[in-house]
């Protein structure tokens, strides 16, 4: 028998099915009645030599203006995201200098040169320590070449300690550098948002395919397991996910309690990854059968939450408004008051982009004005304890005008999974 439940699932995943296809490459697209999930993201533009240069440039001028001799990148996404190289940190120093005036160069151990230089894309001063001699002795080397010592050097934020020890016994001061690591990277260019874009159509396309699979009796690791595999046939990297069955679903980051899915049960789903460095995050709550009234209700008022904190993200406000807009409309509803529960416990939303919690957030007393570039998650969700959850998360970004979506919501708890976005430009 054709249930009403198969139905939804049918209209809904047609539905997400042509919106994703409309936004994929027409190469990328599975041929009509072919099984299985195709690669969406094979020919997704990387970011250029040029791009990246342009983002050392502003950070010399960011350098500049705070005083400041250089900045200094361990492994991560900052140094991907400036440099291109992508590496791993260890007791060993491996660090990118960008100096306020002149190339960047590469500080690593003498037998990583030759694997460095295979990761980078442009620069050629490498300067490499054997395991007998200080490594802070070659940064501070750099600096004096570049006639740019005697100022503080800025610290990405994720620097470790013995980093900063390091530096000041060679005489060169700290200071932070997140002013000019995030005054370049809160703002992204079009062909960020496109990447982020497709890692996002990623992972709807991915939470369609899962719904349409999920079955009673399954326990959080095997729908897990399953929008592991369907992010990764799609294309995306960096794949992880969290599903909270029933009660679960009312503590925003899970518990350890056995959880078996059952007719009736509330899922909440919050999954991600990753397109050439660049994020997604979408969380979606739907019900293993028919939805109660109250499940219902619960779950159009998250929904509405979600266009309130829309509405508020005016480009030249203060991204904290967005979090008192939410709140004070869940608290007219008899929510919280402020962070308690029932209510929503956490912040509206975060940043992302390179990582999958940058700042700023739509938290209160949030002041730095919205600006374009700007991307974030909106997830008002609402938790009731000794219950169930419920969080719908879909991420967005700030244009000239006002926000845009990348995934916009859905519009029921029958139709749970939304569509994808038009592609920034």
């Amino acid at each position: 028998m054709y249930s009403k439940r198969a139905f939804l699932k049918s209209a809904a995943g047609a539905a997400a099915g042509a919106a994703l296809l409309a936004s994929a490459p027409a190469q990328a697209r599975a041929p009509s009645g072919q099984a299985g999930l195709q690669n969406i993201v094979k020919d997704a533009p990387p970011i250029t030599v040029e791009e990246r240069r342009k983002r050392v440039a502003k950070a010399q001028e960011l350098i500049k203006a705070q005083g400041l001799s250089g900045l200094l990148l361990e492994p991560g996404s900052s140094m991907m995201y400036f440099t291109g190289i992508r590496w791993r940190r260890s007791e060993r120093l491996t660090a990118v200098v960008i100096p306020a005036e002149g190339d960047i160069a590469v500080v690593t151990p003498y037998f990583e040169e030759p694997s460095v230089r295979e990761s980078m894309s442009f620069g050629d001063d490498v300067r490499t320590w054997h395991e007998h001699e200080d490594p802070f002795e070659r940064v501070a080397q750099v600096l004096s070449d570049r006639g740019v010592a005697g100022k503080p050097i800025g610290l990405e934020p994720t620097v470790r300690y013995f980093v900063v020890e390091g530096l000041k016994a060679n005489d060169v001061a700290v200071a932070d550098g997140h002013a000019v690591v995030y005054g370049c990277r809160m703002f992204k260019t079009v062909r960020e948002l496109q990447l982020m874009h497709r890692a996002n159509a990623v992972t709807l396309a991915a939470y369609n395919h899962v719904w349409d699979t999920l079955e009673a009796g399954m326990t959080p690791a095997d729908i897990n397991a399953l929008m592991r595999s369907a992010q990764a046939q799609l294309g995306g990297q960096g794949v992880w996910t969290m599903a909270l069955l029933s009660e679960a679903s009312a503590y925003p980051h899970g518990t350890d309690q056995p959880q078996t899915l059952k007719e009736g049960d509330v899922v909440l789903m919050d999954c991600g990854c990753s397109v050439q460095g660049y994020q997604s995050d979408i969380s979606r709550t739907f019900v293993f059968g028919e939805a109660t009234a109250r499940q219902k209700d619960v779950w159009q008022t998250v929904r509405r939450g979600q266009d309130v904190a829309f509405g508020a993200a005016k480009t030249g406000l203060p991204a904290g408004r967005v979090d008192d807009a939410v709140r004070a409309y869940y608290e007219s509803l008899g929510y919280g008051p402020d962070y308690q529960t029932p209510g929503l416990s956490h912040r509206t939303g975060h940043g992302i982009g390179m990582d999958g919690h940058e700042p700023i957030n739509f938290v209160r007393g949030e002041a730095t004005s919205l600006a374009e570039g700007m991307c974030f998650s909106n997830e008002p969700g609402i938790y009731i304890y000794g219950e169930f959850g419920v969080r719908l998360e879909d991420c967005l970004y700030m244009t000239a005008s006002g926000p845009a979506w990348f995934t916009v919501p859905p519009d029921s708890i029958e139709k749970p999974i939304g569509t994808v976005g038009p592609v920034p430009v």
